[in-house]
């Protein structure tokens, strides 16, 4: 997209407030029966950051995302957003206050087209009613320009123009994982959560997505929470890591501060499974 690439773009028309993600974990705890998921876990991310969540398969990664976005309600503790208590808000009222994600297994709709899965993120910003979208009033052509508009950024950010009228399903993997970026791009969000997004990639296409993150975060200020394994991209990318363990935070800092913590490396960077 190149409005992300230092040209004015419609899409970057927000305000100060429209950009703002403040995020905080505090004490957040969540069992599932005897099954202790998540142990009074805090955590912050501040605006403009791209943090990474790492650990081993099991260590509660997803199940904080999961309680980041409103899919799981933790049983104690507080996630405040802006400064507003979101902990049992409802995933779409947090998609309405500017947090967007993307999903470890892909949630696109296959029969339907590139574009038509873009089209579908916009509708938390239609303004219109039935009967003016039935009559396809002057109001509602102007408005449905305006989502058309930042639907063509986006697929030129993300490099998938002869895509765009391909059914989803027909894709290969590592489009279909662009493609979900560009929806949850399509939602605006002030903090977009990243579950997994190199998962099943090639290089070639580990290699793009890291170009598209990089380019929103640095560019752009796009703030995001990045789960991933591959932890070479964790430390190339990331300026500020959470490492989990069996659901209890176990440290955090820089890359160059988690590669020499003697804990991470015993649990995590020294085991080739959890890599």
């Amino acid at each position: 997209m190149k409005a992300f690439r230092g040209k004015p773009s419609i899409y970057d028309k927000r305000d100060a407030d429209g950009k703002k993600a403040e995020l905080e974990v505090r004490g957040v705890s969540l069992h599932f029966g005897g099954v202790k998921a998540l142990e009074d876990i805090d955590l912050s991310a501040r605006t403009g950051e791209l943090l990474a969540v790492i650990g081993p398969n099991g260590a509660g990664k997803t199940s904080l995302l999961n309680c980041i976005t409103g899919f799981y309600r933790p049983q104690k503790g507080k996630i405040l957003f802006n400064g507003q208590e979101i902990t049992h808000r409802h995933p779409h009222e947090l998609v309405r206050i500017g947090i967007g994600r993307t999903f470890q297994n892909i949630e696109l709709f296959p029969g339907m087209t590139v574009l038509s899965n873009l089209f579908l993120a916009r509708h938390i910003h239609c303004h219109y009613g039935l009967t003016p979208a039935c009559l396809f009033s002057p109001s509602v052509r102007r408005e449905e320009v305006r989502h058309r508009r930042i639907l063509e950024e986006i697929i030129d950010f993300l490099e998938i123009q002869s895509l765009r009228d391909k059914p989803v399903g027909a894709l290969p993997y590592g489009m279909m994982k662009r493609v979900e970026l560009g929806r949850a791009l399509a939602l605006e969000p002030a903090l977009l959560v990243l579950d997994e997004p190199f998962a099943g990639m090639n290089l070639e296409e580990k290699e793009d997505m890291v170009r598209f993150l990089l380019e929103l975060n640095r560019a752009w200020g796009q703030t995001m929470i990045l789960v991933e394994h591959d932890m070479s991209i964790v430390m190339s990318i990331s300026r500020r890591i959470v490492v989990l363990n069996f659901g209890e935070k176990l440290t955090e800092g820089t890359p160059e501060e988690i590669v020499r913590h003697p804990e991470v490396i015993k649990a995590y960077l020294g085991d080739e499974d959890a890599v």
